[in-house]
């Protein structure tokens, strides 16, 4: 198979272009399966990764994981991120894991997710964490679009955002401007928490997601990120940049 190209010098793939590339390359010239290509080079930590075709019909796929430690891995690009995020992240991973299948053992797979597992859903396939000076995190909160990105720039050298959703990773291959994350913020009383797996593992609890506490941000409008952002007229754009509901 032929994965489609992915620019690897995008500054959100930071955390995944190591294994990317690796994982890219093997698929491309072995060739193999995306599901092999990730078990090639997995560490002992994270779940094996087999072919979609070992996930049983009828069995619920967050289930199947929990039950089985694999990971049921289809050949196209959604899988593929899937795979880069469980290799860096596989403690964060895990834990969204647990809280699926003890909801699926709780409550059955129903036509409708429950809130709890719409939550952990949303934030696997398109979340984001930010650790950034409340500044920002109060701009963001108020979708003061100006401040954030505009009057207060410079604080977003203090600040970092780690893209965690696969299905998010995905769309910014052909990235766009309208293109969204939900973000938890991701900080401690005594200043900015590094980006660590067993940390925003800890962070991950039932009742703080059950609750969606996720803010919206388009992140082609962080800085250094998309050169036309630089202009203050990018953030002026009310169909990507919206306020507040009334």
């Amino acid at each position: 198979m032929t994965l489609p190209a992915v620019d690897w010098a995008q500054p959100w793939l930071v955390p995944y272009r190591a294994h990317g590339e690796a994982v890219a390359q093997a698929v491309a010239h072995r060739p193999a399966s995306v599901a092999a290509a990730l078990q090639g080079i997995k560490p002992e930590v994270v779940p094996d990764f087999v072919h979609q075709d070992a996930l049983p019909a009828g069995q619920a796929y967050e289930a199947h994981i929990f039950q089985t430690r694999t990971v049921p891995t289809r050949d196209n690009l959604h899988d593929f991120f899937n795979g880069l995020v469980w290799l860096a992240f596989p403690q964060a991973k895990r834990r969204l894991n647990e809280l699926q299948a003890a909801e699926i053992a709780r409550t059955g797979v129903a036509a409708v997710r429950g809130p709890l597992r719409d939550a952990l859903t949303l934030f696997d396939e398109n979340g984001a964490v930010l650790d950034a000076p409340p500044a920002l995190w109060r701009a963001l909160v108020a979708r003061d679009w100006h401040t954030l990105f505009v009057t207060q720039r410079e604080l977003w050298a203090e600040a970092r955002l780690l893209l965690f959703g696969h299905a998010l990773l995905e769309k910014l291959v052909t990235p766009r401007k309208p293109i969204t994350a939900h973000v938890l913020l991701m900080h401690d009383a005594t200043g900015p928490m590094a980006f660590d797996d067993a940390l925003l593992a800890e962070s991950l609890d039932a009742e703080r997601l059950e609750v969606k506490p996720f803010v919206p941000l388009p992140v082609m409008g962080v800085p250094g990120w998309c050169a036309g952002n630089s202009s203050a007229s990018f953030y002026a754009d009310p169909y990507v940049f919206r306020g507040l509901s009334r």
